[in-house]
């Protein structure tokens, strides 16, 4: 082996480290390939992780910059070496890749490659992708390959801890498309509500008109003005629907972006009124962004469902590197003293643990009848 057995496991603990610290996929790919690459002093290193067409739904290299990345063209297919290591599932190590009988050439603009290494990523029986490196950075026996028996094992324990790495990366998005999902249907419910109400205030209007047609023309008149009035409302609301229910986007739009959007859906969803105004926020640490926006969903939810409140007004400022997130409510309010009873019907509990879960802090006014405010403080990055 090219390590000498201190740098080795110093080098594979780094490795293991780095991965373990990423939840989004594209992040744990990047971090697996630059590891393996770094591990095994390789010139190049690649991962694919198949679709089910014959291709590859995601692709990452290390060591080939992106000039040359955007000439190779298209991501390569399911053939040749490729393939083999995806489907017949064996490591690959060969002194020159271009003589592999089953090597079918490469795009012009690809760099040259002779020796090569190569495994699948298995997770139990399924192969979730193909992990391979080039040109190893050594003195080469004659006509032999770079890559020694060391290399292989080394590299078939980094690819083993790069599944469970993988796996719990896609586990984690899966768990966050489900809540973004639930949170979807709740403000879906939420505004099927409030346009039932206008829909069944306008056929009773409308009943109404009818009725007065005959006998009197001038109040018909004044209903009917109301009945467009209403029809313009279940219209805009239905517009509503269909702009602000798209897949709610944190990662994309960002923290400011998505509560403003929330915000402006429950105002029209509820008779309350309810406010965001934010001053001097700036991308936060993703983990940060995602425990501000459910505690705020939350203390919403409480004010709007619990409270009986006629306004909620929700803040978001800067504090230091990090913000503070506020809501406030001037609904019924609570003795905080009844915290054990007043924490499991609020969730202020699960609030808390998002809170710690990220190093900030939670705390919680309220008095009865005088309405809550619920803070919550994040360091930022």
């Amino acid at each position: 082996m090219s390590h000498g057995p201190r740098s080795g496991l110093y080098a594979v603990s780094s490795a293991l480290l780095a991965m373990s610290r990423h939840l989004e996929v594209r992040d744990v790919l990047k971090t697996i390939v630059a590891s393996a690459r770094e591990l095994l002093d390789a010139e190049y290193a690649a991962l694919g992780v198949p679709d089910d067409h014959g291709g590859f739904a995601q692709f990452v290299v290390d060591g080939v910059s992106d000039e040359q990345w955007k000439a190779i063209g298209p991501l390569p297919r399911q053939h040749g070496i490729l393939a083999a290591m995806l489907h017949e599932a064996k490591p690959e190590r060969l002194a020159d890749v271009r003589e592999d009988p089953r090597f079918e050439g490469w795009p012009s603009a690809h760099p040259e490659m002779s020796d090569f290494l190569g495994l699948p990523i298995r997770d139990g029986d399924e192969i979730i992708g193909a992990l391979f490196l080039a040109n190893k950075r050594c003195p080469k026996p004659e006509g032999g390959c770079g890559f020694t028996e060391d290399d292989e094992e080394l590299l078939s324990i980094l690819a083993q801890h790069a599944a469970i790495a993988l796996t719990n990366a896609r586990l984690y998005e899966r768990s966050r498309e489900l809540t973004i999902a639930e949170e979807r249907s709740r403000l879906a419910h939420e505004l099927h509500d409030a346009v039932s109400q206008k829909l069944f205030s306008l056929r009773l209007t409308a009943q109404a008109a009818a009725a007065l047609v005959d006998r009197d023309p001038g109040r018909a008149k004044g209903e009917l003005q109301q009945v467009a009035a209403l029809a313009a409302e279940a219209a805009d609301e239905l517009r509503a629907a269909v702009v602000e229910l798209r897949p709610a986007a944190l990662d994309e739009d960002g923290l400011v972006a998505t509560l403003r959007t929330q915000v402006q859906v429950l105002d029209r969803a509820h008779t309350a009124r309810v406010t965001f105004t934010t001053r001097g926020v700036r991308a936060l640490p993703a983990a940060q962004e995602e425990a501000l926006l459910r505690v705020a969903q939350e203390a919403l939810h409480n004010a709007l469902r619990h409270s009986g409140a006629e306004r909620v007004d929700v803040t978001l400022d800067k504090r230091g590197p990090g913000a503070v997130l506020r809501v406030m409510d001037d609904g019924s309010g609570f003795d905080p003293r009844a915290i054990r009873r007043a924490g499991r019907h609020l969730g202020l509990v699960s609030m808390r643990d998002r809170a710690s879960g990220v190093g900030g802090a939670l705390t919680v006014e309220s008095e009865p009848g005088k309405g809550t405010t619920i803070e919550m403080e994040v360091p930022g990055g």
